[in-house]
């Protein structure tokens, strides 16, 4: 290549080295590139869509002008590889690592046990380091040594858009606010760098050392003299252009050619491919961001004029300078009021690269639901923009109402106008205000989620001196993203209330019309609830302006204090008292109590989890992170879109087919002697593709391979399925359906739970009833972070080896061998470690494995596949949905008598693991002593998809079925709820009678005194009393709180080991259980650790750093079953002391020679010693639980106290208390990690995840934009959780007991006090309107509950009920 060519290159750098790239697709992300051309793995592929954080980067830029380098963080998955030319990118490999050792970060992640699955790990870290850089660039006074200049607020943000689902994000801020310059490191939770009880100067220096001085450098000195611009980047080589002015960009726009250029695309950071998914391909990419004229922010004395390809984030700090003073003019603060609810689109990383102006062209040419269009809406900004040889200014308002704009059509610039300077005051009287808000009701208040509405309201208003009434001079109000083509005024409510004094009155006419005036389109979901969202935003903003003097009714008090409005600073700081929500609380403090015994040294130990730093460090491999054998090929599945429909024909786009793909795989392709199978459970099995016939929406009918993941995901979503749909039967869509058609599943009788007493006896003694009552509960995704993937490699001799992220390789390992016909020696699975699993990498993983070692014997080539989210989900399968039916008898007190069940459970098109259910779901149902119960358990075989076992399968619906009934009873009988659940909490003896032998010992079951204690460590009885106080001086918030037992049968199964002790005395241990983040290979090392350190040598006090957990290799150690069940830690934990111990006894007898020879003996020596007289130094044993120790109950409880917005439907989590009982842990701050990790993934399902179906029963929620687990901002405030030592339990392992599965079901409490809160918001509304009607109270929240669930119970039209109620028209 000529010199001149070279220069022209694209070139940037990664963790400081030089990438120099002659040529380059220019549809490849940065992503792509670092997975497939480096050796940097840390960043990881999870959703694609910009909206989980596993592959942020830090990228930094050098502006040689101003001689500094911009460091922001971005979302790798949606930035284009040619838009980077010049610049650095650093990974958290970059930061540090295990050889030239770990970053802080790092450090700080493991110490603070802040890693568990660890696939999320890196990008927190990157995102923190971000944070950290630009903290550091500010003038802020230096913070103390080893601390940063970053601030506690800004150290959670930093982490907010990061996604994680297993530590509950807790232990995540804590090792980022650890850094924090303000942080009080006493409010720190549990690590293990320091005790509670030591003092403050000696945590601050067990804390790993942060020197800001020492800092990496992110932008290296070799590029910053290569390369003065990345405009030098050869255009016609790269299809890339880099156009200077707009004269340039309108030449490119305009070249019309027959033959080229017929595709072009505008990039400024290409995030709208986060939402607009783009398969096609373009021959021209134009990146916009070296236009001077559409990246300058211009200040006016009028306004500021923002270039449309200026990033939002560089938008918001332009927005926010101009307000730096401590007194704001009412321009200023409508600048301040914009940005700050701009810091709550998307999140950071995504923000860093998107333009303000691609934000607003994607809302006006594909109905983006923005929230930047409903803001500079209401504040009258215009835009610039230029079509061909015009350029013409028009109003935003305009702009949104014109037709698409073309391709060759520019956005140039936005204006907002500083309502200081250029808008004079209606009155010229000194009194006169200028008001400003904004909103936005979503799930997530901190941002990472589209909004269900958006609105921003700017009024100018005056006070009376007479009467004492605000007058509205004027007013602008637009409303967003509610299921509309753009952002909208609502005009008719403008001219309502221009003109008019505010009074109720007055405001009631304007909620009525605004309701009539946002109006969602047909199809929106949730359209009711949308516009009475519109109705409370305008409320929320005028009623703390209208002194309506009334006094309290009902015992309800208005909630803002009214005060005098004389004054214009009085109305501001008034209406700044009503919004103080927009303003997101931090985490407060939370406690760990931790009871541990260091009898079993190191066993019980809260040591760091095993590999942390290489997770956090990036240095961990998954199965995607395995280097692709040469020749590899990538498989991507085509699955059906119809249920019970005949596949007639599928076929591939023509470009496809020379696109990189090398054949599809049916059926039709399994060896003769093979078998159609993707998975396999002792109830049955599941076809690997589709036969002539499909079962279900979502299931596989083929699988496309190609050279690459890219082209063999694109094929599979072009590819047309031709279905034939005559002469079939109507699928099964609902359980009900399944009942009329007796299409059920078998349940071997062995399984079906027991009756326990007489019902119709409970029931004569009743002295009331509930008759037939009846909900539903909903499904739940996974949503580990790193979907389902394997990779298969031929091997010699017809033999095949697969790796595969699986939380049951045994079984993968069987269906393989199966499917290809093949004898079982001939196959090999290995699993290192699951990126989460939660039950969804058991039973579902495999058909992945087994699709690509078919494809791999098929081709004799190395086939991989990892998923992407939305086909992973759509074929996931997720929680159990079921129907529901009661009757039950009680007495007057709330004693129950009497519980019959008809439940009716959605297994899908295969049994899976279904016929568990009715076990599992009445483990924990029977949680209370019902009297007497009965039940009737149907799984219903549906034409929907499969469903399998997920975290606590049936044990959760169970739990949560037993609170319904309770709270049914306390509503019914008006009795507080808590009263009832104690009155029916078991006595040993009804325990006894409910679980017969599991119950266990008397001094086993701890619920009772976990009960009482509970209540006092939380104060239970106090804060109940509070938060009826504040109810009755709230109006529009209420508070709920509630405490809620579980109790949790788990059973311990056939657990393989094998430990190995090498020469030079380090040990290897295998077991049959799978690292999927819940900490198993870390108890395992240090049950290897104490078991052999009986041997008592010199040294054996310090076997834990010898030990090594290895990968599971099917066919290394056989019989490993699944890792479920939240048994299988402590069951390798067992199979490994028992190889131990049949080590220790082969090496006693030549310790006690050697001693007699040499005296005492370190272990090196005995080892070594051991090899050399051929003791036999590997062992390897099958754990077989005995009947008394197979099966055994779990106790805690949990009180919760939430806060619900009436207006809006939003539930805030203020504080949850647990007390847990893990016996004796085998390692508290692994239980910790589970305990909290899994009751915020049971926040997930019961109060925010929605797994929905069309009508055809195909998944719809497929990705981050519609599916939505918990966030840092909808995690409890305060989280405190102590662990309790139950002490000795003969039959458990080491006394230790279960932790993964169990807190899950204590979420329930969220769920709970909301409904308490939503309990006293219907009371009032039914005050104000007057009846007294009690059915108020009985009512069913449904799970999850959503916004707008808890919204419509709390009552859609309540602020026109409130209103009425306050004009007295009711």
């Amino acid at each position: 290549m000529a010199e001149e060519d070279k220069k022209r290159s694209l070139v940037f750098a990664v963790n400081g080295e030089r990438f120099e790239l002659p040529s380059v697709d220019p549809s490849i992300t940065l992503l792509e590139f670092l997975r497939t051309q480096t050796r940097f793995k840390s960043v990881k592929l999870s959703c694609g869509e910009g909206g989980c954080g596993a592959c942020v980067v830090l990228l930094s830029k050098y502006d040689p002008v101003h001689d500094k380098v911009e460091d922001h963080n971005v979302s790798s998955c949606l930035t284009l590889l040619c838009s980077i030319n010049g610049c650095s990118i650093t990974t958290s490999e970059g930061l540090g690592n295990s050889k030239s050792g770990f970053h802080p970060i790092h450090q700080r992640f493991t110490g603070f046990h802040a890693s568990q699955c660890g696939f999320c790990t890196p990008g927190m870290c990157v995102s923190l380091f971000s944070t950290l850089v630009n903290a550091e660039k500010t003038n802020r006074s230096d913070p103390p040594t080893g601390f940063s200049k970053m601030t506690v607020c800004e150290a959670e943000k930093a982490i907010a858009g990061n996604l994680c689902r297993c530590t509950g994000y807790r232990p995540i801020a804590d090792a980022c606010k650890s850094f924090a310059a303000d942080v009080d490191i006493e409010d720190l939770g549990f690590n293990s760098f320091w005790s509670k009880e030591e003092n403050k100067e000696i945590k601050l220096n067990r804390l790993p050392l942060y020197n800001p001085s020492n800092e990496i450098c992110t932008f290296p000195e070799f590029l910053k003299k290569e390369k003065s611009s990345a405009m030098s980047l050869d255009s016609e080589r790269y299809n890339w252009y880099f156009p200077g002015n707009i004269e340039e960009l309108q030449n490119l726009l305009n070249v019309h050619d027959s033959n080229k250029w017929t595709k072009k695309k505008l990039v400024v950071g290409n995030t709208g491919t986060g939402y607009y998914k783009e398969i096609e391909s373009y021959d021209r990419y134009i990146d916009l961001k070296y236009i001077p004229e559409l990246s300058m922010i211009t200040m006016h004395e009028t306004g500021i004029e923002i270039g449309a390809a200026v990033t939002i984030s560089k938008a918001i700090e332009a927005l926010k300078e101009e307000n730096q003073r401590d007194f704001l003019t009412r321009g200023e603060n409508v600048f301040r009021k914009i940005s700050n609810h701009m810091e709550k689109i998307a999140s950071g990383f995504i923000r860093n690269t998107a333009s303000v102006g691609g934000n607003l062209v994607m809302a006006q040419r594909k109905h983006f639901p923005s929230d930047l269009a409903t803001l500079l809406l209401a504040v009258d900004s215009t835009v610039e923009i230029i079509s061909g040889p015009e350029r013409e200014k028009i109003t935003l308002e305009e702009f949104l109402e014109r037709p698409p704009l073309d391709i060759n059509s520019v956005l140039v610039s936005i204006y907002i106008p500083n309502w200081s300077s250029n808008r004079k005051p209606s009155q010229q009287d000194n009194n006169t205000m200028l008001l400003f808000e904004s909103y936005r009701a979503a799930p997530r208040p901190l941002g990472n989620a589209l909004p269900y509405l958006n609105a921003a309201f700017l009024a100018e208003v005056t006070p009376s001196n007479t009467s004492g009434r605000i007058l509205v001079n004027h007013c602008r109000l637009a409303f967003g993203a509610y299921g509309t083509r753009h952002a909208i005024r609502a005009t008719r409510v403008e001219q309502l209330l221009s003109g008019k004094a505010l009074n109720n009155e007055v405001l009631y006419e304007a909620v009525k019309l605004v309701r009539d005036s946002v109006v969602p389109e047909d199809g929106t979901v949730s359209p009711a609830y949308r516009s009475s969202l519109a109705v409370g935003y305008l409320f929320e903003f005028f009623s703390p302006f209208i002194d309506t003097r009334d006094k309290a009714i009902d015992g309800f008090l208005d909630e803002s204090k009214r005060t005098s409005l004389a004054s214009p600073f009085k109305l501001a700081e008034n209406q700044d008292q009503f919004h103080l929500n927009n303003i997101p609380a931090l985490l407060s403090s939370a406690k760990q109590d931790i009871e541990f015994s260091r009898e079993n040294y190191p066993v019980g130990e809260p040591i760091s989890k095993s590999g942390a730093s290489l997770q956090a460090s990036g240095e961990a491999i998954y199965v995607d992170d395995i280097p692709s054998p040469t020749n590899c090929l990538h498989g991507a599945f085509i699955y059906s879109t119809k249920p019970l429909a005949r596949v007639n024909s599928i076929s591939l786009e023509p470009k496809q087919q020379q696109d990189g793909v090398v054949g599809v795989i049916s059926s039709r392709d399994i060896p003769e002697a093979g078998e159609n199978l993707g998975s396999r459970s002792a109830f049955g099995g599941e076809l690997l593709f589709a036969n002539d016939l499909t079962d279900s929406a979502g299931q596989r009918i083929a699988l496309v391979v190609a050279d690459s993941q890219k082209h063999a995901n694109i094929a599979a979503k072009l590819a047309v399925v031709d279905y034939g749909l005559e002469d079939q039967e109507p699928p099964i869509l609902s359980v009900e359906e399944a009942v009329r058609r007796s299409s059920f599943y078998e349940v071997p009788p062995y399984l079906y739970p027991k009756q326990v007493g007489d019902v119709s006896k409970g029931m004569a003694e009743a002295d009331h009833k509930i008759i037939s009552a009846k909900f539903k509960l909903d499904s739940q995704y996974y949503f580990y972070m790193e979907t389902q993937t394997a990779l298969a490699v031929p091997d010699e001799d017809n033999c095949m080896v697969v790796y595969s992220s699986s939380q049951c390789p045994e079984f993968a390992h069987s269906v393989i061998a199966k499917c290809l016909g093949i004898p079982e020696h001939n196959v090999r699975v290995i699993t290192k470690r699951v990126g989460g699993g939660f039950g969804g990498k058991a039973l579902k993983s495999i058909p992945v494995a087994t699709a690509c070692a078919l494809a791999a014997h098929k081709l004799n080539r190395p086939v991989r596949m990892y998923l992407d989210r939305k086909t992973d989900m759509i074929m996931a399968g997720g929680r159990h949905p079921m129907r529901i039916t009661y009757n039950v008898g009680f007495k007057s007190d709330g004693k129950i008598t009497a519980l019959e069940l008809e439940i009716l459970v959605d297994a899908g098109m295969s049994v899976d693991l279904s016929a568990l259910m009715p076990e599992t779901i009445l483990g924990t149902l029977k949680k209370y002593d019902f009297g007497a119960l009965s039940f009737e358990i149907k799984v219903c075989k549906t034409s929907n998809p499969s469903r399998s076992a997920m975290r606590a399968p049936g044990e959760v619906q169970g739990s949560y079925i037993a609170e319904a009934v309770i709270e049914h009873i306390a509503s019914f009988l008006s009795l507080e709820v808590d009263s009832v659940r104690s009155r029916n909490l078991h006595t040993y003896n009804s325990l006894s009678l409910f679980y017969e032998e599991i119950a266990g010992e008397v001094q086993e079951y701890t619920l009772p005194s976990i009960w009482d204690n509970l209540a006092i460590s939380s104060s239970f009885n106090q804060r109940t009393q509070t938060v009826k106080e504040f109810n009755r001086s709230s109006r529009w918030r209420k508070r709920g709180i509630s405490r809620v037992p579980v109790v949790y049968k788990v059973a311990m199964r056939p657990t393989p080991g094998k430990v190995i002790i090498l020469r030079d005395g380090s040990v290897a241990v295998e077991v049959g259980g799978m690292e999927l983040g819940q900490g198993l290979w870390t108890k395992v090392k240090q049950m290897a650790a104490f078991a052999l350190a009986s041997i008592h040598c010199e040294g054996t006090e310090n076997l834990l750093d010898k030990v090594r957990v290895i990968q599971g290799d099917t066919l290394s150690v056989i019989q490993g079953g699944f890792t479920a069940g939240s048994t299988t830690s402590e069951a390798s934990c067992a199979a490994v002391k028992l190889c131990c111990d049949i080590l220790v006894e082969r090496l006693t007898p030549l310790k006690e020679r050697l001693e007699q020879q040499m005296g005492p003996i370190k272990w090196e020596m005995l080892v070594f010693q051991g090899h050399t007289q051929a003791v036999n130094m590997a062992a390897s044993t099958l754990y077989v639980p005995d009947l008394p120790s197979m099966r055994y109950l779990n106790y805690g409880a949990a009180v919760s106290e939430a806060k619900v917005n009436l207006l809006t439907g939003e539930t805030t989590i203020l504080q949850v208390d647990m007390i847990y009982d893990c016996g004796q842990s085998l390692n508290s701050a692994v239980d910790l990690g589970q305990i909290e990790g899994a009751f915020v993934q049971g926040i997930g399902f019961f109060m925010l995840e929605e797994y929905l179906l069309n009508s055809d029963g195909l998944v719809i929620s497929e990705g981050t934009w519609t599916y939505k687990i918990p966030s840092l901002d909808t995690i409890p405030k305060q989280f405190n959780v102590k662990i309790m030592n139950s002490g000795h339990h003969k039959n458990r392992v080491l006394s230790s007991k279960a932790s993964g599965e169990p807190p899950l079901l204590l979420a329930v409490s969220v769920h709970s006090a909301a409904r308490d809160a939503i309990k006293e918001a219907r009371a009032q509304l039914l005050s104000w309107s007057g009846s007294v009607d009690k059915s108020s109270s009985i009512f069913n929240l449904d799970v999850p509950a959503t916004m707008p669930v808890v919204k419509e119970l709390c009552g859609l039209d309540n602020v026109e009920t409130y209103l009425e109620w306050s004009l007295g028209k009711k």
